[in-house]
């Protein structure tokens, strides 16, 4: 495909803190309607890879792509262009109702519940009394309910029940299919992640080792996790 049609494109990117790489020389593409999920140990610089892409870590070498066009803008305005965020930390205001922290997002709380109709009947819940999958819920909610051109994903299944984690991914996966939504997601649990990737790019020591199609990964992932997952391997704590 051509480079205006890449919702994102990193290019040799190394970056990291206070001087010291983390990541280095990550090439990777998504491109609308394409689900890609990065796997790897702690340690392995995908959490980096991730504030990196959105801004919130300097680029120290290579480049950024989104959208077609080349950016080094922070992360307010590469949302303005079309991209959602959702950290591993559930970015709700746990005081505020349910119903008021998708208003405060600026999105329809019918486009949010149309997605999870399980949320319907917790509009007026406070959100620090919601259970940690509808918290979670609510803050995928908000991020699809913008129809991003891409959305980045940081751990969307952490200490979630597996019920749960198939809901949400389920959601990802619909976004892709439905509204061509560019999906880049880090996982832990590779297996179920794979189920709905197009692609996987497996990370060590804060670099990319492996680059497969859906389909490989998930007829390699014993090997997958015997060889690359079984342990921290790198500086990032991510």
């Amino acid at each position: 495909m051509s480079t205006v049609e890449r919702v994102l494109h990193a290019e040799n990117l190394t970056s990291g803190y206070v001087g010291q790489p983390v990541i280095r020389d990550v090439t990777l593409t998504v491109e609308p309607g394409e689900v890609v999920c990065i796997l790897g140990p702690n340690g392995a610089g995908k959490t980096t890879t991730m504030m990196t892409l959105t801004g919130m870590v300097p680029v120290m070498s290579g480049s950024v792509e989104m959208f077609g066009k080349s950016t080094n803008e922070p992360l307010y305005r590469r949302a303005r262009s079309g991209l959602s965020f959702v950290t591993e930390e559930r970015s709700i205001i746990r005081s505020l109702s349910l119903a008021d922290n998708v208003r405060l997002a600026g999105v329809a709380l019918e486009a949010v519940t149309d997605l999870f109709p399980e949320l319907k009947t917790r509009v007026s819940t406070r959100a620090g009394l919601l259970s940690g999958g509808e918290q979670q819920m609510l803050t995928l909610g908000r991020a699809l309910a913008r129809e991003p051109r891409l959305l980045l994903a940081d751990e969307l299944s952490l200490g979630l029940a597996p019920l749960i984690v198939d809901r949400l991914l389920q959601a990802v996966r619909s976004a892709a299919d439905d509204r061509r939504t560019g999906v880049l997601m880090v996982e832990q649990h590779a297996r179920k992640a794979l189920n709905y990737a197009d692609r996987a790019l497996v990370m060590q020591r804060g670099r990319v080792v492996l680059t497969l199609s859906g389909e490989e990964a998930r007829a390699r992932i014993g090997e997958i996790e015997d060889s690359y997952l079984s342990g921290a391997t790198g500086e990032d704590a991510a």
